[in-house]
């Protein structure tokens, strides 16, 4: 009589020729897996299977207990144990999270009916040189080449950062806010995602991130629980990032506009920074030190003021150049600063 189970010694490999389960429990589960992806499913549950029965705790209790519910509790206990066990130990965590998101997208996207491509791309380089800064690359359907890239971070030392922390003095440090800007480049990406997974995020991470966080000037950042098969967030995350790229407006810029007031910007940076100069070679001159510092950080401020109106509504005209070069407003303020320090 033929078994239906029996091991192949020579090639190291288990053998099912036919096999029969009657349980409702893995009915049910397999009822709802599309038909192309049970086969994997099955392997994947047989994998978990194995793992856990190699805890000995597992024939303990099954000795000790008939109750269906009792068991199939324990059961699925284990299975969390393992699962936690495995991950925690691994030194390849990154790639098992980075697969548990690609999956869990990938099956959420046919879900919702949306057709947008979702490639793996950890392993390989972008745009910049040597760099493989984004794990997952999402090509939005209909988007005319718009895209998504996702970096997954299961780094404890990673923190939240932005702009202003870099210190030159030190050796470079990863953050969210310089990752998501080095994955949006490197992918060529139109808003990226970082994805942190709540076992292994940064206090920081945890602490200014309550599942989905907007950096407007960087991206989303995203904290999942893969411990508890929790991407809730992600899901989120994903189709509020894809608004915001189908739903971009073109910027109406004039770059003759830009360019005069970066321009402006950083002549009056130079300016202002020719005070240590002015302190190091005559104390005397402190009177005119401090009318330049005035004037320095009413300029700055005067033209931060235009930045963020073309930043906020994507639009300078020649009317603002104008209002911008004759500068009334801040000439005014200035005779107002000049005659008090002209009293000292």
């Amino acid at each position: 009589m033929t078994k239906a189970i029996s091991l192949n010694q020579k090639l190291k490999q288990l053998e099912i020729t036919s096999y029969a389960i009657q349980n409702d429990i893995i009915f049910n589960y397999f009822d709802k897996v599309p038909e192309e992806d049970r086969e994997e499913r099955l392997f994947k549950a047989l994998y978990i299977g194995v793992l856990a029965l190699m805890e000995e705790r597992i024939g303990a209790f099954l000795a000790k207990t008939k109750n269906e519910l009792g068991t199939e509790l324990e059961y699925l206990k284990i299975l969390f144990d393992m699962k936690k066990v495995t991950y925690d130990r691994s030194a390849g965590k990154g790639k098992i999270g980075e697969r548990e998101i690609y999956d869990y997208l990938t099956e959420f996207l046919k879900k919702k009916g949306i057709s947008d491509a979702v490639t793996l791309t950890g392993d390989k380089t972008g745009e910049l040189p040597r760099n493989k800064t984004g794990d997952i690359l999402c090509d939005i359907a209909e988007g005319g080449g718009k895209r998504i890239a996702i970096e997954c971070k299961f780094d404890k030392s990673v923190d939240l950062g932005d702009i202003t922390s870099a210190d030159i003095s030190k050796n470079r440090k990863d953050t969210a806010w310089s990752q998501l800007l080095e994955a949006q480049v490197n992918r060529g990406a139109d808003i990226p995602l970082i994805v942190f997974d709540k076992g292994t995020a940064s206090a920081g991470i945890q602490k200014n991130c309550d599942g989905v966080l907007f950096l407007p000037e960087a991206g989303f950042v995203v904290l999942v629980d893969s411990q508890k098969n929790d991407f809730d967030n992600l899901a989120i995350a994903y189709l509020l990032a894809r608004d915001i790229v189908l739903n971009a407006k073109p910027v109406d810029l004039d770059r003759d506009v830009l360019a005069a007031l970066v321009n402006r910007l950083v002549t009056e940076m130079k300016d202002f920074l020719s005070i240590r100069t002015l302190v190091e070679t005559n104390i005397e001159n402190n009177r005119e030190i401090l009318k330049k510092m005035e004037k320095g950080l009413l300029m700055v401020e005067f033209t931060s003021k235009y930045l963020a109106q073309f930043l906020e509504s994507g639009t300078l005209s020649r009317k603002d150049l104008l209002a911008f070069a004759q500068a009334e407003e801040m000439r005014t303020t200035y005779k107002l600063i000049e005659a008090e320090l002209n009293k000292l």
